[in-house]
């Protein structure tokens, strides 16, 4: 094969990869199942079909380290609510180290945030406590999230190739929230 059709293969295989990566969060709902809910007092407005998955107790540690973030923060539920959905789409609740073939570029942790983008080092990404704090400082720069669609919110701060795909777990995280804020 001469180089040139080598590098065209090469390349058309690296854009499959990439693309089976980006979609990999989306594909990985496929088989989340849709739920009927009623939108909490935290929640702005549930948007769309909800997903839902069940929760391990790595999870649901990493939910309450979220909310616990939230209050450190000093802000409200809608901000924690906002956080676990983001989390529950770029990691489904579990702090990811590097994936190796499977990493999408850098990313790490609940949120799946970038040391090349600024986030801050490996380290600090893993940390579920520095990590939340990270995002929320993001979305505190946001005007109006508090009464802004929860997606376009995430999307702001994340800056996701999936924007809308933040949307599907806004009831359930809601559902967390309610659950755990005061426990």
């Amino acid at each position: 094969m001469n180089t040139m059709l080598r590098k065209s293969v090469l390349g058309i295989a690296g854009l499959a990869f990439t693309g089976g990566v980006f979609a990999g969060p989306v594909a990985a709902h496929a088989d989340a199942r849709p739920v009927e809910g009623k939108p909490a007092a935290v929640a702005v407005s549930v948007q769309g079909a909800q997903s839902k998955i069940d929760l391990n107790d790595e999870q649901t540690a990493n939910a309450k380290a979220i909310i616990a973030a939230t209050k450190k923060a000093g802000l409200p539920e809608r901000a924690a609510v906002i956080s676990i959905a983001t989390s529950l789409q770029e990691s489904k609740l579990e702090n990811l180290g590097h994936l190796g073939d499977a990493n999408d570029h850098d990313s790490l942790g609940l949120f799946q945030q970038r040391p090349t983008s600024g986030w801050g080092t490996p380290e600090q990404i893993t940390n579920p406590e520095y990590s939340t704090l990270a995002f929320l400082k993001g979305l505190k720069q946001v005007d109006g999230w508090q009464d802004m669609p929860l997606t376009e919110a995430a999307q702001t701060v994340q800056v996701s190739a999936y924007p809308d795909a933040y949307a599907q777990w806004e009831q359930q995280a809601t559902d967390i929230v309610h659950q755990h804020w005061n426990s």
